[in-house]
């Protein structure tokens, strides 16, 4: 399958958004991710998410291109969802889904307005002050990028991995989840073997 989702892929336009500064649309992401983490009551769950789609509005996020995206983060979703409805009950399971659905969606905004690159070069000069203790601000915007890049390979494993389940007749969440996280540490692994064989990341 075409791993071609909105994550980490620009739009440009005009809105406010497009041209708001960087630092701010990742901070505000920031704030927001830590506000829908922390508050945990399902009337606040479908407030953040309705701020997340005011904001796909105002950034006139193409709307096939916005749910070609959400429908694998949807099926990620289900699954958690699932697990939370199996460990913690149905209204658990509720807030869980719409906390990663506006999670996924105010992300998609940031990324659909932002070019990655201008988010990499903002990432430099924030972090550049911290070279004086040994950081080197060009190695974690690169694993920063490979993290954004990563993000889409990610999803089609969980559907590759659903589908198989599926043929297999199993429906059980743990039939899913192991193979799931061993073939994502696998492809983890080769992209470090890829790095390390092109020198990169050595001292």
């Amino acid at each position: 399958m075409n791993p071609a989702y909105l994550f980490g892929v620009y739009q440009p336009g005009t809105t406010v958004l497009h041209r708001a500064w960087v630092g701010a649309k990742v901070g505000a992401l920031a704030v927001f991710s830590l506000a829908v983490v922390l508050v945990r009551s399902m009337p606040a769950s479908f407030g953040f998410l309705a701020i997340a789609v005011l904001a796909a509005a105002v950034a006139r996020v193409d709307l096939r291109l916005l749910v070609r995206s959400l429908r694998p983060v949807l099926v990620v979703a289900v699954i958690f969802a699932a697990l939370q409805w199996l460990l913690y009950g149905p209204v658990k399971a509720a807030e869980t889904l719409v906390d990663l659905l506006a999670l996924a969606l105010a992300a998609i905004v940031v990324s659909s307005t932002t070019p990655v690159n201008a988010m990499l070069d903002a990432l430099i000069r924030w972090i550049r002050p911290l070279r004086r203790v040994g950081v080197d601000p060009e190695r974690v915007a690169l694993t920063v990028g490979l993290a954004i890049q990563a993000l889409p390979g990610t999803v089609a494993l969980a559907i590759e991995t659903r589908d198989a389940a599926r043929a297999r007749g199993v429906r059980h969440p743990r039939a899913f989840l192991s193979p799931f996280v061993i073939r994502v540490v696998a492809r983890a692994h080769e992209t470090g073997d890829a790095l390390h064989a092109r020198g990169i990341g050595d001292d």
